[in-house]
């Protein structure tokens, strides 16, 4: 009886093991949009400003921050620049976790040599990446972006109208969040702690 009694204990501590390892991971409560397993933003090819190949992949085990904008934008592109090295500044020791890429849309004018005199003056570790006219294109089908050029009224030179917000991966390199534009620094930074913590949590 008592053998079978044993056997019983077991049985059950091992059923509750199964279900902690197999149970999913809880939702996490973010204050931006959570597009979790969405089928597209899933990868990019491109060039840093220092010249190296880049993808998504080169940045595992980090959160990853990706901006789309260009040089000459005259103002959401350098407002959420600046809000991003306010993040970093935020995090403090936290920030080394996080990578900001600033991808531009603009290949025609935005050179790496331009590129890595203008992000890093935002943050020392921000980057810039750059693709041909097709790669760029590419990107931006991938990440289903709003880009349109908009020819000055003088008749020389251009603006590019483009999606606003940045997006959020994990550490394994999935797409997580949708950030909004204009929001301040504050509820970024909370999103980012939270994911920081769920994965810190799950290892």
């Amino acid at each position: 009886m008592r053998i079978l009694f044993l056997i019983l204990v077991a049985l059950t501590a091992l059923v509750a093991c199964d279900n902690k390892l197999t149970s999913p991971a809880p939702k996490i409560s973010f204050v931006n949009t959570d597009i979790t397993g969405i089928d597209y933003a899933r990868k990019f090819s491109l060039i840093d400003h220092n010249g190296q190949p880049r993808s998504l992949e080169d940045f595992r085990s980090k959160l990853v921050l990706v901006f789309f904008g260009y040089t000459q934008c005259p103002d959401v592109c350098p407002t959420t620049l600046s809000e991003m090295a306010n993040i970093m500044q935020l995090l403090e020791k936290d920030a080394d976790k996080v990578q900001v890429l600033f991808i531009t849309l603009d290949p025609e004018r935005d050179t790496p040599s331009l590129l890595s005199r203008y992000v890093p003056a935002f943050h020392p570790r921000f980057l810039g990446l750059v693709g041909d006219k097709a790669a760029t294109d590419e990107v931006a089908k991938e990440f289903k972006l709003f880009v349109q050029k908009i020819p000055a009224k003088s008749g020389s030179g251009y603006t590019i109208d483009h999606t606003a917000g940045s997006y959020l991966f994990d550490t394994q390199g999935h797409i997580r969040l949708f950030i909004r534009h204009g929001q301040g620094a504050e509820p970024i930074v909370k999103d980012i702690r939270a994911l920081l913590n769920s994965t810190s949590n799950s290892q």
